[in-house]
């Protein structure tokens, strides 16, 4: 058995005549965070698109968790869970009436006391009454956090996971991240914010105009001890013409 739960081969994606993603190929290593860095309209949430099946590549080849992401769209998605950049649970649903559906759709066990454990974990428990149209965006990305892990899924994409989060919220998602993937399962982290890279992740691929520019751990792509992830990124993106690493 493979010890990749993601794996991708060559994937490119054009829209018209704007190549999202050229040839990039990368693997994601079971129980760890991985983190997917680049800076807006890098590729990015195309490339979680397309990993979870819910974009078709132009070319190229995708699995997670063995599953191929071009041929069993549905399956992947089944068996991962999905936090958006976008918090968007449906308007016309309150808050615990939307994770009771995610939990009937999943078929989840016990939903009842899942629910009730993220609504006390991300503090927001006084608005699981409320519509999901009348949350603030703090408290949809909350809810949304929640529905990816209530199934308890291998492998979690997670696209700018904490960007309207006050500061205990993060340290609290910040360490349940760690001792979820300590249990073996995997993350996959898309973001720009470098701090957030900097302290979860223990390997990185770094995206720029559609290539893969770095893909490694943060000890073998900085130049010296003392070089910053900011200054790493800058110098990998800020370039005249980008070339792949190995």
């Amino acid at each position: 058995m493979s010890d990749f739960a993601i794996s991708a081969r060559d994937v490119v994606k054009d829209y018209g005549c704007v190549k999202a993603l050229s040839s990039v190929t990368l693997d994601v290593r079971k129980g760890e965070i991985f983190g997917f860095l680049g800076p807006n309209g890098a590729g990015k949430t195309t490339m979680i698109n397309i990993l979870t099946g819910q974009v078709k590549a132009t070319k190229g080849s995708a699995k997670v968790l063995g599953i191929d992401s071009i041929k069993e769209p549905v399956r992947v998605r089944a068996n991962v869970g999905i936090v958006p950049e976008q918090e968007n649970p449906p308007s016309f649903l309150t808050a615990i009436e939307y994770l009771y559906l995610v939990s009937k759709i999943r078929a989840i066990a016990n939903y009842e006391t899942k629910c009730s454990w993220w609504f006390d974990y991300l503090d927001f428990a006084a608005y699981k009454d409320a519509l999901c149209k009348d949350l603030s965006r703090g408290t949809r990305q909350k809810l949304m956090i929640a529905q990816a892990f209530l199934h308890e899924p291998k492998v979690v994409f997670i696209d700018e996971p904490l960007i309207n989060l006050d500061p205990i919220i993060q340290k609290k998602i910040k360490t349940f991240l760690k001792e979820y993937a300590a249990k073996g399962n995997t993350i996959f982290l898309s973001t720009h914010v470098l701090e957030i890279a900097d302290e979860l992740c223990g390997r990185i691929a770094i995206i720029d105009k559609g290539l893969l520019v770095a893909c490694d751990t943060l000890a073998k792509l900085k130049k010296n001890k003392g070089e910053t992830l900011e200054n790493l990124f800058i110098r990998l993106v800020c370039h005249k013409e980008t070339s792949r690493i190995r």
